[in-house]
């Protein structure tokens, strides 16, 4: 990673009406809007997802994240108080880390109860809302799945415990592809794809593969410095396969390109790249992708819009260019484009 100068996180900034974020799904998956940034050309044009593989050829290698969206979300009670958790990783039947809100009133040694008689204790006490709680024997896989809501994104406004809308962001915040539970957020470039799209793709000839990468907090971690340099990401877990990255070498050595549905695809897969080649395996990440970064596995990149000062702007910065980039997003709002997890897409060729 070479930049030319320090890079300030006021440079990846944009106004964006409130009206533009998406609050729900279109009633299709594949409906969304797709803009096309080709690189080289410095040129975009508007399209739509449903043309997402005629901007491919047989042959092509597309890669997809297959992790699984748990219904993280449940809400309990501590001393009388109610309070709203986000379940974020289990390292150990019954032993979660949680983030909890209000914070302040889920201290150390504190019993917590949650619907039909499921109960916690606080096992420790970290920064910014994170808990550490124990659930005994229960099976706490089975619970969320009983009570628990899809983990939608805060810039979703409305009511977190909308009973009507719950199964329903329960299958729209996931991909038809999702396998490997342990996401507390969707790769959302892939909530475009319906089952008909993929047949399309490999009707066509082109390659579809899997990786996973667990999306987390360092996903949506907000930037806090001035510096993009000085931001440190949270890891994240990824697993590739050796099938997957013999895939991702022979295309790499053929002059065959390589698509990366999403930021997470793109992390996990050029976290992944050592002396010349992907290698397989299951690993932490905390790759920070920013402006300078010099790519070695992804070609092409269909990705979401990002929120403002994010660092998955800043990846797609880093892949397309400053300048083409932020004149893209000025014109999807134009546009009026749907911007963040529900909205519309954009392929950068």
């Amino acid at each position: 990673m070479t930049p030319i100068k320090p890079l300030r996180v006021s440079a990846f900034d944009y106004d964006l009406p409130p009206g533009l974020i998406a609050q729900q799904p279109l009633p299709r998956r594949d409906e969304s809007r797709m803009m096309v940034v080709d690189r080289k050309r410095g040129t975009i044009r508007h399209g739509r997802f449903n043309e997402f593989a005629d901007s491919l050829d047989p042959g092509d290698l597309v890669i997809l994240n297959d992790t699984k969206v748990i219904p993280a979300r449940i809400w309990g009670t501590c001393g009388g108080a109610r309070i709203e958790f986000l379940f974020l990783r289990e390292f150990e039947p019954g032993l979660w880390s949680v983030l909890c809100r209000p914070a302040k009133r889920v201290r150390m040694g504190s019993s917590l109860r949650f619907a039909a008689g499921f109960e916690a204790l606080v096992e420790e006490v970290g920064e910014e809302g994170r808990r550490l709680l124990n659930f005994g024997k229960s099976d706490v896989r089975s619970v969320l799945d009983d009570i628990g809501f899809a983990p939608l994104p805060p810039y979703i406004k409305r009511s977190r415990e909308d009973l009507a809308a719950r199964l329903m962001d329960l299958e729209r915040y996931q991909t038809v592809f999702a396998r490997k539970e342990g996401a507390i957020a969707a790769p959302t470039a892939g909530l475009h794809f319906t089952e008909g799209a993929l047949r399309g793709l490999r009707t066509k000839g082109i390659d579809v593969r899997r990786i996973t990468l667990e999306v987390g907090l360092a996903t949506f971690q907000p930037v806090r410095t001035d510096l993009v340099t000085e931001h440190r990401m949270l890891e994240e877990r990824y697993a590739i396969t050796p099938v997957v990255a013999r895939a991702v070498n022979t295309s790499k050595r053929e002059g065959r390109p390589v698509t990366a549905v999403g930021t997470t695809v793109v992390r996990a897969l050029e976290s992944a790249w050592r002396e010349g080649e992907v290698h397989s395996g299951r690993r932490a990440t905390s790759l920070f992708i920013y402006p300078g970064f010099e790519f070695h596995v992804a070609d092409r990149l269909l990705t979401n819009l990002h929120l403002p000062r994010s660092t998955l702007l800043m990846l797609v910065a880093a892949f397309a260019g400053h300048e083409l980039i932020m004149r893209a997003y000025g014109e999807a709002v134009r546009e009026g484009y749907r911007f963040f997890s529900y909205g519309d897409c954009m392929l950068i060729l």
